[in-house]
């Protein structure tokens, strides 16, 4: 990346069909750190608009509590993917 500052401020929930929700997951990008935020709302976007599905391991790094969640999704079974974003934290 660039120049951009890492974001520590990306809460990622994903809904299922069914019912079932998988999160919050506290993700950062950019920098140094090494996350698929952004990649998964645009590979799930692509796929609601037609293109066949690629990808399914998506890795969301939270660099302020040193966790890495690991996310094997099929977009199929995905109703929605929410990304809340903080604007004021950096």
């Amino acid at each position: 990346m660039s120049d951009e500052k890492p974001l520590k401020n990306h809460q990622v929930t994903i809904c299922l069909a069914g019912g079932a929700i998988l999160g919050p997951f506290k993700a950062t990008w950019g920098g140094d750190a090494v996350s698929d935020v952004r990649e998964l709302s645009k590979d799930y976007d692509a796929f609601l608009q037609g293109e066949p599905q690629t990808r399914f391991k998506y890795h969301l790094h939270d660099s302020s509590n040193r966790f890495s969640h690991t996310l094997i999704l099929n977009f199929g079974n995905v109703t929605a993917i929410y990304d809340q974003v903080n604007l004021t934290e950096r």
